[in-house]
């Protein structure tokens, strides 16, 4: 690899993360002392009302690849990632939540298998996974519910579909991504569908995650909204969609 080529790109959507930001945007600068390789960084902010793009832009002399791209219009978190995934020019993307709720760090454990597989995703719920601040047992009971129908209706074998920590190999990632549908939730579990239908290998690693106490996922509402979305994506493979 040319010592100016881009090894590892991380996309990072944001709405409303103007007091967060700061969380991943440093941890990325504190991981890029630690390794030789070249990081690059996107923040795609959503049409976000508050200061988010110009707090981010603050990093410019920290993060030497950073890019902000500052969108006026909120079109939902699906999209910002894969705007932001089709402009990466690393050799492996990955994407990751503002709140570093899975600390960029653990991309090295998902690095360990690229070479072998051309999706690697972070998992809470495979071995070596953990929440580390457990959730409430109908919250964990739920997930689980939610996931075994998740996986009879689009993506089987995939025990968590939702963490925000999912890695790419570049080519493997403008393929899955530009036949992306779904702009705001449940867009994982599409690119996931795709992938699996594309016929691309999957792993899933083990991650430690931080619960966001900021949260604003409504356990009930958003449970039915996946249900329906996993529906839809049953039904788009069915109709060939995502050839």
């Amino acid at each position: 690899m040319k010592e100016d080529e881009i090894y590892l790109s991380i996309v990072i959507p944001a709405y409303k993360e103007e007091e967060r930001i700061h969380l991943i945007l440093d941890a990325i600068s504190t991981y890029q002392k630690h390794h030789d390789f070249a990081i690059e960084t996107i923040v795609v902010v959503d049409g976000s009302p508050d200061n988010t793009a110009a707090t981010a832009l603050k990093y410019e002399n920290k993060l030497p690849n950073l890019t902000v791209i500052d969108r006026k219009e909120n079109h939902g978190k699906g999209y910002s990632v894969k705007e932001g995934v089709l402009k990466a020019k690393g050799k492996y993307v990955l994407f990751a939540d503002a709140d570093n709720s899975t600390p960029v760090e653990q991309a090295d454990k998902l690095l360990e298998f690229a070479e072998s597989y051309d999706v690697v995703i972070g998992s809470r719920y495979c071995p070596n996974g953990k929440l580390a601040r457990p959730q409430p047992i109908h919250r964990i009971i739920g997930s689980r519910v939610l996931n075994m129908i998740i996986q009879a209706l689009a993506i089987a074998g995939i025990r968590d579909t939702q963490c925000g920590f999912k890695l790419f190999e570049s080519k493997v990632a403008k393929e899955v991504f530009k036949r992306q549908t779904f702009e705001r939730f449940s867009f994982d579990i599409e690119l996931l569908a795709i992938a699996k239908r594309l016929g691309y290998s999957i792993k899933e690693v083990g991650i430690t995650w931080y619960d966001n106490p900021h949260s604003t996922v409504n356990p009930i509402k958003d449970g039915l909204r996946m249900i329906r979305d996993a529906w839809q994506v049953r039904k788009n493979i069915v109709a060939g969609l995502y050839r």
